[in-house]
């Protein structure tokens, strides 16, 4: 039996890891250096009987095999306001069961941290970050569920293959953090 589905992506037990490979794979198909991407996460059978159009215009007919959850993408985030700021204004219908982001970053190595100069402010470490020889690019896609279910892929750039995507639920907590207060009234 094969690990990765006729699609190419790779088979996944739960649900929500299964639409956080689903999104990493169409940010994926757009290339590196893209701007951040929000998508809710509105529950399949749900969507099909409530809103049998655009479930329709999704590709989501009745009789089709359809993962649990299907994400739909937002709207492109605001340039130059930070994701944290941006994320501290949503609020979610009661339909979208979770929500999901994509976004490139620089990370180092746990052993780099000990070298970490002193007294840096935030632009200022980003700029060490972006010089630092050991620095690696990554895409992280982030999920979270109202009931507070997580998960995370991050694919490195340059071992940029659904083979090498490394998920789990606690890979991005911080982030997971922030996507799961948008669920908070």
């Amino acid at each position: 039996m094969s690990n990765v589905s006729p699609s190419g992506t790779p088979m996944a037990a739960s649900p929500l890891t299964r639409a956080v490979l689903e999104i990493d794979e169409y940010a994926s198909g757009l290339g590196w250096d893209r701007p951040a991407r929000l998508f809710a996460l509105v529950d399949t059978a749900r969507l099909r009987a409530q809103e049998p159009g655009l479930a329709s215009q999704l590709g989501l007919q009745d009789g089709a095999a359809a993962a649990a959850y299907t994400p739909i993408e937002q709207e492109e985030l605001p340039a130059g306001k930070p994701l944290d700021e941006f994320l501290g204004t949503i609020a979610w219908p009661d339909a979208v069961a979770g929500c999901a982001l994509t976004v490139e970053r620089l990370m180092l190595p746990p052993s780099a941290e000990a070298s970490v100069p002193d007294g840096l402010d935030e632009a200022g470490l980003g700029r060490w970050v972006a010089r630092h020889p050991d620095r690696q690019e990554v895409r992280m896609t982030v999920a979270v569920l109202r009931d507070g279910a997580r998960e995370a892929a991050i694919r490195l750039r340059e071992k940029d293959s659904p083979n090498e995507v490394l998920t789990g639920a606690d890979l991005v907590p911080g982030l997971a953090g922030a996507l799961a207060a948008t669920f908070e009234s």
